[in-house]
């Protein structure tokens, strides 16, 4: 029995394990394991003993689990709950695996939108609007029995207005398909994605400052480190990234501009892994890639240039 952990990614295969986990909105459930994990995102000492306390009365022989940052503050009811359903699921996965046909799907993710409820809804929300009845009415259904808290947040929007139009949905889709992303202070940054990983310029364009050119450099980059942490959230680029900032001579310039990329990114539920500066200026950081990016589900390779973004010149043809 495996898993898929990650999705085919242009020439690359699907990745498999044999290491089965199983998500739910607090916790994961790891069958055949029979210790407790708690993640590294919640950093308060007597909540992880809390969390690890309540949990480790649910382990048994079937399994343990994985702590998820959402967990933090919540009740010893609502984590029971959860691991009570993750159970439920592993032994309906278990009698699937009597039959007797081979290869075959014996459990797979949730839709979309129960994914996103699951993963993103937290408190902060006001409302939840869905433009479709049929989802509308299943995620009442999912958020009445696992998320209870967010059932009276959801809305059915009947609205006239498409409602990708009435938040702008459209227009943010196709600002995150393009190279040039405009920061306020009249800089910009230049995305490109490769086979082997995807490089990030920024430059200052028409933000000349009011002082000297160190600091309009200084504060252009710190701005572009709070772009950039919302552009690969939004593009949902992983893989290897290369970040060229603009040159900074200022050595506490460039460790606070590391600090401002490091706290940005720490607000991203995918993991990520900065290695710092290189001799040649360049950061160089890792994201946890498990799906294809924005411009690959939506665009395909131009039939002209191949993915190049180039085509010969005028001169050049009438040779």
């Amino acid at each position: 029995m495996v898993q898929v952990v990650k999705d085919p990614l242009g020439t690359k295969g699907a990745r498999l394990t044999t290491d089965i986990t199983l998500p739910s909105r607090y916790l994961v459930f790891m069958p055949g394991a029979s210790h407790v994990g708690v993640s590294q995102r919640i950093e308060s000492e007597s909540e992880r003993e809390r969390l690890k306390k309540v949990v480790a009365e649910y382990c048994d022989e079937q399994g343990g689990f994985i702590i998820r940052t959402a967990a933090e503050g919540v009740c010893e009811e609502d984590l029971a709950s959860d691991a009570a359903y993750l159970k439920r699921v592993w032994t309906k996965v278990m009698e699937r695996k009597k039959r007797p046909q081979t290869r075959y799907q014996m459990y797979g993710e949730l839709a979309l939108a129960q994914r996103v409820l699951r993963d993103f809804a937290d408190a902060q929300l006001d409302r939840i609007r869905v433009d479709s009845r049929l989802t509308y009415e299943s995620l009442l259904e999912f958020t009445a029995e696992y998320i209870p808290e967010m059932t009276s947040k959801l809305e059915h929007y009947s609205g006239h207005q498409p409602i990708f139009d009435l938040y702008d949905v459209e227009n943010e889709i196709q600002r995150a398909l393009e190279r040039k992303v405009e920061l306020k202070s009249g800089g910009y940054l230049i995305i490109d994605q490769t086979e082997a990983m995807t490089t990030v310029d920024i430059n200052t364009g028409a933000f000349v400052g009011h002082r000297n050119l160190d600091d309009t450099i200084f504060n252009t980059n710190i701005e572009a480190t709070q772009a950039i942490a919302r552009q690969l959230r939004l593009r949902n680029l992983g893989g290897i990234i290369i970040i060229d900032f603009i040159d900074m001579n200022n050595e506490d310039h460039r460790r606070r501009v590391l600090h401002s990329l490091e706290q940005a990114l720490s607000k991203d539920r995918v993991k990520t892994s900065i290695n710092g500066f290189s001799p040649l200026g360049l950061v160089e950081m890792t994201r946890k890639r498990t799906r294809e990016s924005v411009e690959h589900v939506l665009c395909n390779e131009c039939p002209t240039c191949h993915g190049r973004g180039t085509v010969k010149t005028v001169e050049n043809r009438l040779l």
